[in-house]
């Protein structure tokens, strides 16, 4: 007799719809506000800060990358497998290199995607150098509602380096499943039929259990940025919008306003959910690799801008990229929600799905902002972007030193 099969629940389909085409991926990438709701992040009044650009070519289209397999690959062949949309390469303030494809205009924001965690990292670690918010206090502290959950119990400093371990609703945890879980709270559209989960964030977090005690592993979870995102907004007082524009967006000199898209209480998306242009981020990294200042002022202290590599915890020293196969080697460090790829250039990096980075590299004197539309998928190789950015500030500095 057939034995009949057992069917998962409608409600726990991962939902991929659309995510499989890389046209759908990149009207996503552009479209934010238009499909959901969204508030702006202002530029402010100031006049946009000149990126001043490079009166030579530099090059860089004539790069071959070399892969593990010995293969030299043409560096815009790397860019093709990885969708980009837009690739802008800042040497010491100078762009050297700006390109947009696919149709993507440059006055158009882009999905940052979890790039905008790093962001938030910066706020928190500008806010606790003011001393408005105390890294070792316990989150309840500042948020008592998430009391019981994963996030509450943890301090803020756990937060920032993604030290809470956790399940929701009592579900064994699947990274993949619940970033697909999150991304139904924002936009009904993608949810599947039958589905009765959490509405908002707010309710999302409350469903957060602890398996383990904070501070004692890894695990990359858009919960902690989004009870940061409330600590933050309690400490200030303010929206994340309104937070990141009174303290960034409006003193690097920024020429378009971002935005993020929000939940239906209107809470912004604050792991993600936010969007930009390549040359407003660019200007973003360059801020911080010049310690802080732009435009003659100091946007944010020196000092901060200096401690995004450190100190690291322990158990963030050796950490891989979410989507990385279990047997990828751990090379990473992971510090107030930045990626450090301990290169001897002390760089650091934000990184979001389908291929947003943005790329700061002070030994380098480069900063790299990457836009991009790859689909996630294990048939899809992903592209070594890395080592990609390392191969263009070799050759910055070489052609720099040899020119």
């Amino acid at each position: 007799m057939t034995q009949p099969v057992e069917m998962s629940s409608l409600a726990d389909l991962v939902w991929a719809r659309g995510f499989t085409d890389p046209a759908w991926v990149r009207r996503h990438n552009a479209a934010g506000r238009e499909t959901v709701p969204s508030r702006r992040v202002w530029r402010g009044r100031d006049r946009p800060r000149e990126l001043p650009a490079a009166e030579r070519d530099s090059g860089i289209d004539s790069l071959r990358l070399t892969t593990q397999d010995g293969r030299a690959i043409p560096l815009p062949e790397v860019f093709a497998a990885a969708q980009t949309d837009a690739f802008l390469v800042l040497h010491r303030g100078t762009v050297v290199h700006e390109a947009y494809l696919h149709g993507y205009e440059a006055h158009v924001p882009h999905f940052n995607a979890s790039a905008a965690k790093s962001y938030i990292g910066l706020l928190a670690a500008v806010l606790a150098h003011e001393g408005l918010l105390d890294r070792t206090a316990r989150v309840t502290t500042y948020a008592p509602e998430l009391a019981g959950t994963a996030f509450g119990e943890a301090e803020v400093g756990h937060l920032l380096h993604m030290g809470t371990q956790m399940s929701y609703a009592g579900r064994p945890y699947d990274k993949a499943l619940e970033a697909q879980r999150y991304a139904a709270i924002l936009a009904p559209r993608l949810r599947p039929y039958g589905y009765t989960g959490p509405a908002t964030i707010r309710e999302h977090l409350a469903t957060a259990r602890a398996t383990a005690a904070p501070g004692t592993g890894f695990r990359y979870e858009n919960g902690n940025v989004e009870a940061l995102a409330e600590v933050l907004r309690r400490v200030t007082g303010t929206t994340t919008s309104a937070l990141l524009s009174e303290l960034l967006w409006s003193r690097i000199g920024a020429e378009e306003d971002a935005y993020y898209i929000l939940d239906s209480e209107g809470a912004e998306a604050a792991c993600g959910g936010f969007s930009a242009t390549a040359r407003d981020v660019a200007r973003l990294g360059e801020m911080i690799r010049c310690g802080g200042a732009a435009g003659g002022r100091q946007v944010v202290p020196e000092s901060v801008a200096a401690a995004i590599t450190t100190p690291v915890p322990d158990y963030t020293r050796r950490v891989r990229f979410p989507a990385a196969p279990a047997t990828t080697p751990a090379t990473l460090s992971y510090h107030d929600l930045w990626w450090i790829p301990n290169d001897p250039h002390g760089s650091f990096m934000a990184s979001g799905i389908h291929g947003q980075r943005l790329f700061v590299s002070p030994g380098l004197d480069l900063v790299i902002v990457h836009f991009g539309s790859q689909v996630m998928s294990p048939a899809v190789p992903q592209v070594p972007l890395i080592e990609a950015f390392l191969l263009v500030g070799a050759h910055l500095n070489g052609a720099r030193t040899h020119g």
